[in-house]
């Protein structure tokens, strides 16, 4: 009996380590991470944005335009999603402006990879605004890269700023500030009124209704700011020469000469003054980019 009862325990022990084994291996096994599905990453809750709306153009001229250009690459909606560059040469009133800024009008400028390099507001101004300058002023930013340029860079601000955001006086890319007033889509700049704005990718477009002059500097305050005021003042000399010459051949040609010496030093001062503005203001801009 004893050896039976023995026998027994046994076999239940040897029963018990049995079980007991694969339940201790199965428990240490227990850790073994499991798959787990990855957490939303923060690239797509960062994508989602664009998916939101377009926002809406802001201005007095925005209907009327969205009723010409309901659809195509120069409706508002598509102008949304180019560059900055694109949304100005895709909308049918800025084609000058666009002229002008890729190097179609004047070859030795072409600032579109700086403007989409962006961000930038714009201040574009329509065909209509270009058409109010004087034919000579008009050709004299044809021909001449010096003046071009700063007046281009006049029109561009730094930033992405929408209508109730702009305002105030903004540095432009020339250095000199232009100052905007208003709000929404009553808003002028440098009293001159903005037509519709509108957003592109990486750039705010306000259509504007002139041409923008970049200011004097104190140092040539009795001087002209725009080319249309250089014509009027070269032809104002001609003129005094003219009626120097009805009164006085020899003091006329003497006037002439004189006013002919003291001007080229004047043009020659202008070019060299201008040609490092040129190259200052095109390379912060494209450093500045990235960091943007």
């Amino acid at each position: 009996m004893s050896t039976r009862s023995k026998t027994l325990g046994v076999a239940a022990a040897i029963a018990a380590i049995a079980v007991a084994i694969p339940t201790s291996v199965q428990a240490y096994a227990e850790p073994t991470p499991e798959p787990v599905e990855p957490a939303p990453s923060a690239t797509s809750t960062v994508a989602a944005p664009t998916s939101t709306k377009v926002p809406d153009p802001q201005g007095p001229g925005c209907d009327d335009y969205r009723k010409q250009n309901p659809t195509g690459p120069g409706s508002i909606d598509s102008m949304a999603l180019q560059t900055g560059s694109e949304a100005i040469a895709s909308n049918p009133d800025l084609s000058t402006f666009s002229g002008f800024i890729s190097g179609k009008l004047n070859p030795d400028i072409n600032i579109v990879s700086v403007l989409d390099g962006g961000p930038y507001v714009v201040f574009a101004p329509t065909n209509k605004a270009f058409e109010n300058l004087d034919p000579t002023t008009l050709e004299v930013l044809k021909a001449d890269p010096v003046v071009l340029l700063p007046v281009l860079f006049y029109h561009m601000v730094l930033g992405y700023l929408g209508p109730n955001d702009v305002q105030g006086k903004m540095p432009t890319q020339d250095g000199r500030p232009v100052v905007v007033k208003g709000k929404g889509g009553e808003i002028t700049v440098n009293d001159n009124r903005v037509v519709c704005a509108y957003s592109a990718r990486g750039a705010y477009i306000y259509m504007i209704d002139e041409v923008l002059t970049p200011p004097t500097p104190a140092a040539e305050a009795g001087a002209s700011t725009t080319p249309t005021s250089g014509t009027e003042t070269s032809e104002t000399s001609t003129t005094s020469t003219s009626e120097t010459a009805a009164t006085a051949t020899t003091s006329a040609t003497a006037t002439t000469s004189a006013t002919a010496t003291s001007a080229a030093p004047s043009a020659a001062e202008a070019s060299e003054s201008a040609a490092p503005t040129t190259t200052a203001s095109a390379a912060p801009t494209t450093t500045a980019t990235p960091a943007a």
